[in-house]
């Protein structure tokens, strides 16, 4: 270990003395583990830190971060590893890997759970569906529950229920002073207003307490795949018959293509598509009605709506958006989604640089919508659509026509927006101060206040960064 060390010009004493204390592997390059350790999910990122600690709780946790501080160490916190700018991960510095930390306690009397912050959505479903419980998440079940929430977390049950951290009720969290914490409305409010949407930027989310919901063990569910050449028709039905649907129903419509495998049948493999996606969380029978008319839009490619398992629903994109796969992802909020916004996405969505890419536009409102402005960290509560931008491929070569697309289309997005973005579709983060100020609006000059507060040297700066005020 100590060529290693010298290597990565860390002061092997005290590494040595991190290692003896902690419960969890100290990793450094070479050590068995360490590859799969820094690996995530954005293929496009390739990183190697001096330092892996794979903390087994808490108190690995405490340490961790006082020996980056101490060090002076670039810091990294890697939960699920699906951020898409890579952040979870970094160059020469230190990362706390949360991925040991995935359990789950759910109060059934109370509708809560306590979930870790190396868990996953699908660790979080698991276990609240045994009490036909879900907590308001993401789509993908490999994705983090840490990295998600802490910049807001839309999912299916948005509209009925919120965001994911409408659903919050308190974290523990160790700051960059290495104290762990307690962050609710009644304890350190002005922590927990902040970590309600500004990243990893105040800590490190070492649990959450998440309010859970009924929900299942069955949804109706509408995936419906229309030709892409129908799309002008379909888009503007779609966007008008959402404006006056139940809360209980969230969808979004995605231009891409079917997927090259089952249950698609393979004359349609690789076809121009667009997917009109829709989940009902109440009562199956009222959703099948409700759902209906989005069936009839056009004539189908393929249309795969019905009773899904609330599990089935959450793990459905998974084999679609694999660990690996190279990403770039923006996006851009929408006041109302205009006839010539469309037009302009469907312009864009004909010359998609690969059959991975598409372009989802998610419809929000309802429950989510009526949190205030002010009320979390979270910036634009007004929006009605998300355009998200999602280049995916697999050849490395293709690296600079992917991105350039997915610019050009989030700079075309921009006179149709709000000016807000959702920050965890961020690119690579490019545009920095920038980038934050236009996900936090008008709650970014008390964020960088409370900032300064917790983390006046910016030890947390491997995100969406907002730097200390003075």
């Amino acid at each position: 270990m100590t060529d290693q060390l010298i290597e990565t010009q860390l002061d092997p004493q005290a590494v040595a003395g991190l290692a003896a204390t902690a419960r969890g592997p100290v990793l450094v390059p070479g050590d068995p583990g360490y590859d799969d350790a820094r690996s995530i999910w954005n293929g496009l990122i390739e990183r190697r830190p001096a330092l892996i600690v794979q903390c087994s709780g808490a108190a690995d946790v405490v340490d961790a971060v006082n020996f980056s501080r101490e060090q002076g160490l670039a810091l990294s916190i890697k939960a699920g590893g699906h951020n898409v700018a890579g952040n979870a991960v970094n160059e020469g510095g230190v990362v706390i890997d949360l991925s040991q930390m995935r359990g789950v306690i759910v109060d059934p009397a109370t509708q809560t759970g306590r979930v870790q912050g190396g868990a996953t959505w699908g660790d979080c479903d698991r276990e609240t569906q045994l009490f036909g419980l879900a907590v308001p998440g993401g789509v993908v079940s490999t994705t983090g529950v840490a990295g998600l929430t802490l910049h807001g977390g839309i999912g299916h049950l948005r509209r009925k229920y919120g965001l994911s951290i409408d659903n919050l009720v308190s974290v523990d969290i160790v700051t960059a002073d290495g104290q762990f914490r307690r962050a609710s409305a009644t304890e350190n409010e002005d922590l927990f207003w902040a970590v309600r949407g500004a990243g990893s930027n105040f800590g490190v989310v070492t649990s959450f307490e998440f309010r859970a919901h009924p929900v299942g063990p069955t949804v109706f569910v509408g995936a419906i795949f229309y030709p892409l050449e129908e799309a002008r028709t379909i888009l503007p039905a779609w966007r008008d018959f959402m404006a006056a649907a139940p809360e209980e129903l969230s969808s979004l419509a995605i231009c891409w293509s079917v997927p090259p495998h089952e249950p698609f049948p393979p004359e349609l493999h690789g076809t121009p598509a667009v997917v009109v996606a829709a989940a009902y969380c109440g009562p199956v029978e009222e959703g099948e009605r409700i759902v209906q008319p989005l069936c009839e839009l056009a004539q189908p490619l393929v249309d795969a709506s019905g009773p899904w398992p609330w599990l089935g629903l959450q793990s459905g994109f998974d084999a679609i958006f694999p660990k690996g796969e190279r990403r770039y992802w923006k996006s851009r909020a929408l006041a109302e989604l205009a006839d010539e916004a469309i037009g302009e996405i469907l312009e864009f969505a004909g010359r998609r640089p690969t059959p991975l890419t598409d372009v989802g536009i998610w419809h929000h409102g309802g429950a989510m919508s009526r949190v205030g402005e002010t009320e979390t960290a979270y910036g634009g509560r007004d929006t009605q659509f998300l355009v998200a931008v999602e280049a995916s491929w697999t050849d490395p070569a293709q690296n600079d026509e992917a991105i350039a697309w997915a610019r050009e289309v989030w700079d075309a997005m921009e006179r149709y927006s709000t000016g807000r973005v959702y920050l965890n579709f961020p690119g690579l983060g490019e545009e920095k101060d920038e980038l934050a100020r236009a996900g936090y609006g008008e709650n970014y000059d008390r964020l960088a206040e409370l900032k300064a507060k917790y983390d006046p040297d910016n030890l947390f700066r491997m995100n969406i960064n907002i730097p200390p005020s003075g």
